[in-house]
């Protein structure tokens, strides 16, 4: 390995360690306005690894995909998010959760070391540069889905789908980093759509009956003012 190739391998591993770490914040914090910071970060760090792997196993579609996704994911999204959500859910305080935070972190530990297990049957990266994206996007994914699971209201459940996705990403990228450019393209506008809806229907939510828990759709009525 040259040189440069060790220095890429380095950057992407800081990259990485820094997107896991960021999915673990999206679990110890219990403010929105924490949550969607953190997201924002993961994104960034997401971008980072696709820049650093576009140049080391010169793909150079994946440099519109992080064009697209650093356009998307750290500006777009959390701006329609505040634009959509009433600014007093992203003040409060805590977020309502079925396990307290010791316990999840240990959950997301357990879900990491899982994710390193299972990257063996995954298929095999593009480049050695890329390895280890199959274990961190594979936990980023897993705890992703934890937090949407364990989280009652709707803006940490839909950062939590997030979360999902740019584990999903993470690891894509480095399988296989020469897909058809469109089909890159369609994860983040999907994920810009989810938010345009997800963002409306919290407002709806909130205006209605004065909560974002998720449980609390059960009581809107048909008919009901």
């Amino acid at each position: 390995m040259t040189d440069f190739s060790a220095l890429l391998a380095s950057l992407n591993g800081l990259a990485a360690g820094l997107f896991l770490l960021s999915s673990f914040a999206l679990v110890a914090t219990r403010q929105v306005q924490g949550c969607l910071r953190f997201y924002i970060a993961q994104s960034v760090f997401l971008v980072v690894s696709a820049l650093i792997l576009a140049f080391g196993l010169r793909a150079p579609d994946l440099l519109a995909v992080a064009a697209l996704d650093l356009a998307i994911k750290p500006i777009v999204i959390p701006w329609l998010l505040r634009r959509m959500v009433r600014e007093e859910i992203f003040r409060r305080r805590e977020i309502d959760q079925v396990l307290n935070i010791p316990s999840s972190l240990l959950i997301a530990l357990g879900l990491t070391l899982t994710a390193y297990f299972l990257s063996e049957q995954l298929p095999a990266p593009a480049g050695a540069l890329a390895r280890i994206n199959l274990p961190v996007g594979l936990a980023a994914l897993l705890i992703g889905t934890y937090t949407l699971a364990v989280r009652r209201e709707a803006v940490p459940q839909l950062i939590g789908i997030f979360g999902i996705e740019n584990g999903a990403l993470f690891v894509g990228i480095a399988i296989a980093p020469t897909l058809p450019l469109v089909a890159e393209m369609a994860f983040p506008f999907d994920m810009l759509i989810i938010a345009l809806v997800i963002g409306i229907l919290t407002r709806m939510t909130q205006e209605r009956i004065g909560t974002t828990e998720v449980g609390g759709l059960a009581s809107l009525k048909e008919g009901g003012g």
